[in-house]
């Protein structure tokens, strides 16, 4: 089985902004390919959820709400994402692991 995945407005925001981010520090250290490098990533590991949603960890308390670690580095990102159907994938947020919390 495969599902769509669907990034909300919100997602595409917090990838807006860790690429910002990205950018910045990418000139500071002279890293130019960090920024691709992590998107790069982020859209590989959110291939997985395409196929096997049920293998990420569960967020909270509803058990279709589940946590997708990307490995980036020495850290890497979380992306928060809901089973919306048997089709159908919500990725609602993306942050970076040592962020305090999702928004």
């Amino acid at each position: 089985m495969s599902y769509s995945v669907r990034l909300t407005r919100e997602a595409l925001e917090d990838l807006e902004r860790l690429e910002e981010f990205l950018v910045e520090l990418a000139s500071k250290h002279g890293d130019y390919d960090l920024p691709v490098r992590a998107v790069e990533a982020i859209r590989r590991e959110l291939q997985v959820i395409e196929t096997n949603p049920y293998t990420c960890r569960k967020a909270g308390s509803n058990s279709l709400e589940r946590e997708l670690i990307i490995p980036f580095g020495g850290s890497g990102y979380v992306a928060l994402f809901e089973i919306i159907s048997e089709h159908e994938i919500a990725v609602s947020a993306i942050r970076h692991q040592r962020e305090d919390d999702y928004h």
